[in-house]
């Protein structure tokens, strides 16, 4: 399938204006822009613009409130409940971290878990707020239910990422910012759009057999957690989707399980929902909580360093430390441009169309 290059700036001006076409205040639109466009640079393209028409449909059918009031509604001085207002999850999640980054600052650690909000992008962006601070920055958040635990055909869990982001001297931020499933949902959507099949071990048919189908979660099929199988180690997979879960959610009063909302939104919301939205869940540590920043940043640059100079396998140029390929390409994206599939392009021109503004 074809790709067009554009421009950071010209997505930027357009995805904003969008924001604000829906009613989102500037300082809103601006934020909401800035973290999905990080996951086009960073090379996650399956949590960028592609996915903007789909913010939009969830605000057309009255689930995103595009001018939400968040509040704390619980908070002793390291953690904190917050209530996001059913907002766009791109413009409360940075404001949960940013409360988790100010306990820290006060009292050495801050821990935040986010009740009524929606999808917020991509993990790494809200992790890395922290790492201006010389804190470490973490991130999680539960998603719709697409995931089988291991030996189910139900789909029970969501791809529910993780990410740590940790601070280097010399050495660039360590970041690693991953689903907890084999792959992401927003990868199978990729290959839907390609028309190409999926690898073994990421998804399994209604029955629970692994099949290679990339449309199978249509027919009742389910992604599968991190490992594929039990002799791959999926129940550990599992197992930490199950405690983004928990942190997330069941901590904050969000949904959780099978009843956190879908992001389609002509899919029907699960019935009995026991909580209020998704739910995310932050954290941020100071770093001379522990011990001298420097000192610290001296030893990360010195274990970057040892992990690149490893022996590596025949035809490895060297081993990565997480973050390398995202850094890289954002490098490679703000010189030469974002490539958009043919359909994620027609996609938004539809948008430009509805909302009258030039793509």
């Amino acid at each position: 399938m074809a790709e067009t290059n554009y421009s950071y700036d010209q997505l930027e001006s357009f995805t904003q204006e969008i924001f604000l076409a829906i009613g989102c205040s500037t300082e809103d639109a601006k934020t909401a822009t800035r973290v999905l466009l990080s996951a086009d640079l960073r090379g996650i393209d399956s949590h960028g613009i592609a996915r903007l028409s789909g913010y939009v449909r969830l605000w057309e059918a009255g689930r995103v409130n595009a001018r939400p009031i968040l509040k704390i509604l619980h908070e002793t001085p390291s953690t904190a409940v917050v209530d996001g207002d059913s907002g766009l999850g791109l413009v409360v999640a940075p404001y949960a971290m940013q409360v988790a980054i100010d306990k820290a600052k006060n009292v050495g650690t801050g821990w935040v878990s986010v009740q009524n909000s929606n999808h917020f992008g991509i993990a790494g962006w809200h992790s890395m707020m922290a790492l201006k601070e010389d804190m470490i920055g973490i991130s999680m958040t539960n998603a719709s239910a697409l995931v089988a635990p291991t030996f189910s055909t139900e789909r029970l869990l969501g791809t529910n990422p993780i990410c740590v982001a940790i601070p280097g001297g010399e050495e660039p931020a360590f970041v690693a910012d991953m689903a907890t499933t084999t792959a992401a949902n927003g990868k199978l959507e990729i290959l839907q759009r390609k028309g190409e099949a999926a690898p073994l071990g990421w998804i399994q048919d209604a029955d629970g057999r692994s099949t290679t189908d990339s449309h199978a979660l249509k027919q009742g099929g389910a992604l599968l957690p991190l490992g594929g199988d039990r002799e791959h180690g999926s129940h550990k997979g599992y197992a930490l989707g199950a405690i983004v879960d928990i942190f997330s959610a069941v901590l904050s009063g969000a949904n959780y399980g099978p009843w956190v909302p879908p992001f389609p939104a002509y899919v029907p919301m699960p019935t009995g929902m026991p909580g209020k939205g998704i739910g995310h869940f932050f954290g941020a540590m100071r770093i001379d909580a522990f011990r001298s920043a420097a000192e610290f940043k001296a030893d990360m640059d010195n274990w970057i360093r040892r992990f690149r100079s490893a022996r590596t396998v025949e035809g490895a140029e060297s081993v990565l430390v997480p973050g390398d390929p995202e850094r890289k390409l954002e490098v490679e994206r703000r010189l030469g441009g974002i490539p958009l599939l043919d359909v994620v392009v027609a996609d938004l021109q539809t948008l430009a169309q509805r909302f009258s503004i030039p793509f």
